[in-house]
C-alpha cells in the first residue's frame, strides 16, 4: 500500500474554531511544579560536627583565649584581661587538648623548654584549672629568695625601683585595704587609683619585666636554696605578695615547688581586650562601657636586653 493511500494519511483533529487542534505541550502550558525536597538534617549535623572539631583542634594545638582571673600578674596583667596563648612554642603534652581530656603522662611531642621570663599557662599537679605565671628557673638552676631578693645560681637578680603604677580602681581591681596599708589615692582627674610600688627585675639572660613588691612577707619573700629538677621549671607571679606560685605549698593553693614541664599548656602572647568587671550579660551596652581602653594589642613578651 502506498504512502498516498487515504487510509494511511493522518488528519489533524479540528479545534473549536475549525482549525487544527494544538496539544497542551505545544501551547507552552507549564508542567506541574517539582515537589520541594526537605532539609538534609544529617548533612547539616555533619557540617556542624566538622566545624566544632576544627575549632577544638585549633584551640588545642595552635592557640586559645585565656582570661586573667586574679591579681597575681600585676602590674603587667590585670584581672579581666583577655589574651591569646599560643600552644605550639614548647610542643604538646597531655595538657594541650581542650578541657584536659587526657590523663597526666610524661613527655612532650616536639618539646622545647621555655626561656626565663616567658609568661606561661600551666596546670598545677593534681588539678585541672589553669594558672598563669612567669618562668624564673630552668632545670639545674639553684634558686633562693632572701627578704624579697631573688638569687639564681648564687647571683643576685638585678632589681631597680620604678615609678609607682597607677591603676584605676574598678570592680576587677578594687584595691582593698591589706596588711601593707591603704593604696587608694584620688587622681587629678577626680578618679580613684590604686598606687602600687614597682620594681624592674632583670634575669640573667637580660630579659626584664616589672614586679610589685609591697613589702616584706616571710611567707613568700624567703625560701631556702632550691635546685630545679630535670624536666621542671620554677615559676612566680609578678605580684610577688599576692601570687600562689612555686613558693607556695599545694595546701595553700600554690604549686608546691618546681612544676613538670609537661604541665605547661602554652605561652602568653598579647592582650586582645580587657573588661573592668562592670558588664552585665543582659545589658549589651554594658559590654562596651566595661571595656578598658589602651590595653588591646599589648605584647606580653619581656623586654630583651644585655644580660647583667
Amino acid at each position: 500500500m502506498s504512502s498516498s493511500d487515504p487510509a494511511m494519511t493522518e488528519t489533524p483533529e479540528a479545534g473549536p474554531d475549525g482549525g487544527p487542534h494544538q496539544s497542551n505541550t505545544l501551547m507552552g502550558t507549564p508542567a506541574p511544579a517539582a515537589k520541594k525536597e526537605g532539609t538534609d538534617w544529617w548533612a547539616e549535623l555533619k557540617a556542624i560536627f566538622w566545624l566544632i572539631l576544627a575549632v577544638l583542634a585549633f584551640h588545642s594545638f595552635i592557640a586559645k583565649p585565656f582570661y586573667i582571673p586574679s591579681e597575681s600578674m600585676m602590674p603587667g596583667l590585670l584581672k579581666g584581661d583577655r589574651l591569646v596563648v599560643s600552644k605550639y612554642p614548647y610542643g604538646w603534652s597531655w595538657v594541650s587538648p581542650s578541657f584536659h581530656v587526657l590523663p597526666p603522662m610524661g613527655g612532650r611531642l616536639f618539646g622545647r623548654m621555655p626561656e626565663r621570663g616567658d609568661i606561661v599557662i600551666l596546670t598545677p599537679p593534681g588539678k585541672t584549672s589553669d594558672y598563669i605565671k612567669r618562668v624564673i628557673g630552668l632545670p639545674g638552676d639553684t634558686l633562693e629568695m632572701v627578704a624579697g631578693t631573688l638569687y639564681i645560681n648564687g647571683r643576685e637578680v638585678k632589681r631597680e625601683p620604678r615609678a609607682p603604677v597607677m591603676v584605676e580602681v574598678d570592680p576587677n581591681v578594687p584595691c582593698e585595704l591589706d596588711g601593707f596599708g591603704e593604696h587608694r589615692i584620688q587622681g587629678a582627674d577626680g578618679k580613684t587609683y590604686c598606687r602600687l610600688p614597682v620594681m624592674r627585675e632583670t634575669l640573667p639572660n637580660g630579659r626584664s619585666y616589672d614586679t610589685i613588691d609591697m613589702g616584706y612577707d616571710p611567707r613568700v619573700d624567703d625560701f631556702p636554696k632550691t635546685k630545679v629538677p630535670a624536666g621542671h621549671v620554677w615559676v612566680q607571679g609578678d605580684n610577688r605578695d599576692k601570687s600562689a606560685d612555686s613558693r607556695v605549698p599545694l595546701s595553700g593553693d600554690g604549686l608546691g615547688g618546681a612544676v613538670p614541664w609537661e604541665n605547661i599548656g602554652g605561652r602568653a602572647e598579647f592582650i586582645t581586650f580587657s573588661l573592668d568587671g562592670s558588664s552585665q550579660y543582659y545589658n549589651p551596652i554594658s559590654w562596651i562601657t566595661a571595656m578598658r581602653g589602651g590595653r588591646a594589642g599589648t605584647s606580653l613578651r619581656p623586654q630583651e636586653g644585655k644580660a647583667p
